[in-house]
């Protein structure tokens, strides 16, 4: 998760109150750093008032790159700037002050509709690794381990498929749609490996794809 936060008191309350709720949260307060920082998130926390770009050009800026889900928390507050900022890509908009307990319940609502239709409710397991559908969550050898929203989609498509040579083609467009790129395969691929220990559990089939393995 990502919160871009102008103000050091209110960024500062706002990542300790989610990661007390068991989230992972980097912060930045500019929007150059939100850009540089958006794609391999989950969600982004977005106030619009930056003190470098303007906040609904850089709403817009990550829309243009990813369909990460952003939730505009702003002190504007109008029925304009609601308008211009869902206008400007934002799923949700939050105006300041807010309850946190209405904050947690707007990201759950995005994230839900931001899951890919084809997840279902199951647990998928192989071997020590086990893939949970309906929270998201993986595991492998009984540890948690902590993956952004590309990197379970991608994971559970192949997982989905054990024995299938799913084509880079497919899983640019199932899981990117129309912001990919050959190199954004690549990466979420490297760092799944990572996170799983091993290249055995992701194999390469040049000039194809990829398919599930185990380790």
């Amino acid at each position: 998760m990502l919160v871009v936060e102008n103000n050091v008191s209110d960024r500062e309350a706002l990542t300790k109150g989610l990661q007390r709720h068991g989230h992972t949260v980097d912060s930045v307060k500019t929007g150059s750093e939100a850009l540089r920082a958006c794609e391999n998130v989950d969600i982004i926390l977005l106030d619009l008032e930056l003190p470098d770009l303007d906040g609904l050009e850089v709403c817009r800026s990550i829309r243009s790159a990813c369909d990460v889900p952003v939730i505009a928390v702003t002190a504007w507050g109008t029925e304009l700037d609601r308008v211009l900022g869902l206008q400007a890509g934002a799923d949700d908009y939050l105006a300041k002050p807010y309850g946190f307990r209405e904050l947690m319940a707007r990201m759950a609502a995005v994230m839900r509709r931001a899951r890919p239709q084809a997840l279902s409710t199951q647990v998928i397991s192989h071997g020590a690794l086990q893939i949970d559908a309906s929270s998201r969550e993986v595991s492998l050898r009984g540890r948690a381990i902590d993956m952004t929203r590309k990197e379970f989609d991608l994971l559970y498509l192949l997982a989905c498929h054990p024995d299938t040579v799913i084509p880079r083609k497919r899983i640019m467009q199932q899981i990117w749609g129309d912001s990919w790129s050959r190199r954004t395969v690549d990466t979420h691929v490297s760092s799944l490996r990572s996170k799983l220990g091993g290249r055995d559990w992701i194999i390469t089939i040049r000039g194809v794809g990829f398919r599930f393995g185990h380790s």
